[in-house]
């Protein structure tokens, strides 16, 4: 099976890495200076076991006919449509879409045909370490690897990803889910977007509680326009009290997994972070009229 990962970033090549240690034919896409750096040094990722080279190919343009049976598109929102328009000319079947947007599905049908997109989110967070990928997967109980409910590719693709023990769910409405994951993390990003010291703002109460605040309120609208919560631990940001709430976020990101999954994507993509914040209160200042 030939798997294409558009889109050579941190998410994009610990995917990459993954699968490739399951014998199958991965290919990243990469352009500028990170393309620079794979065809120097290859795809170098830290385990438990120390630095591995992953077996990937590398390019940097994709021709009509290169078939590929999944596309990993994994780049950043701003990139997204550009992407899209790219791989419209190309004839591999399957887009996964693992972005993070508002944006309804079916424009991205509109460019790129019907039938071709499958909605996805990563689950996954970390940096490079000079020319090393230092990233790991999320824990499967926080936040596994989401697929959308589409046809048989939707299985078919949760299959893979265990293969190469990737944990993954499956949802019945990947749009709610993107729209409650959005209500959570925009107001996280907002939090070191605000404090003083970004690495630290776990521990400055008063914007913890302001951030459980803004969770509780975006959740709140989301319900109320009629979208589904969903996963459904979510309602718990909802149905426990504010205190506790703020308190809990404070430990999270004074924690390893705030810092790995937290902060440094908030801090090394605030252009991204920022574009989504529009996007969600513009959607949410909708819903209230």
């Amino acid at each position: 099976m030939r798997i294409l990962i558009y889109g050579a970033g941190v998410i994009g090549s610990l995917y990459g890495a993954l699968l490739s240690e399951v014998d199958l034919n991965v290919t990243l896409y990469a352009r500028g200076r990170r393309l620079e750096t794979l065809r120097r040094s290859g795809l170098r990722y830290r385990t438990k076991d120390g630095v591995k080279l992953a077996s990937v190919n590398v390019i940097d343009t994709l021709a009509p006919t290169d078939r590929y049976d999944f596309v990993f598109l994994t780049v950043k929102e701003n990139q997204l449509y550009t992407a899209l328009k790219e791989l419209r000319g190309n004839i591999s079947p399957t887009i996964v879409t693992m972005v993070n947007s508002l944006d309804s599905y079916e424009r991205w049908k509109a460019i790129c045909g019907e039938g071709r997109i499958l909605p996805a989110f990563p689950g996954a967070g970390g940096g490079f370490d000079g020319e090393i990928l230092d990233a790991a997967l999320t824990p499967r109980l926080i936040q596994p690897t989401t697929i959308g409910q589409i046809d048989g590719r939707t299985n078919q693709l949760a299959a893979l990803l265990r293969k190469a023990r990737i944990p993954c769910a499956i949802t019945e409405d990947m749009h709610a889910w993107q729209i409650c994951h959005l209500a959570m993390v925009v107001p996280i990003a907002d939090a070191y977007d605000e404090a003083d010291d970004p690495k630290n703002a776990g521990k400055d109460s008063v914007l913890m509680r302001k951030t459980a605040q803004s969770i509780r309120a975006n959740l709140k609208v989301v319900a109320r326009r009629g979208v589904p919560i969903t996963p459904r631990k979510l309602k718990l940001f909802r149905a426990l009290p504010e205190g506790m709430i703020s308190v809990a976020l404070g430990i999270t990101f004074r924690s390893r997994f705030g810092e790995v999954f937290m902060y440094r994507h908030s801090v090394k993509a605030p252009d991204e972070m920022r574009r989504l914040h529009e996007q969600l209160y513009s959607w949410l200042e909708e819903s209230k009229t």
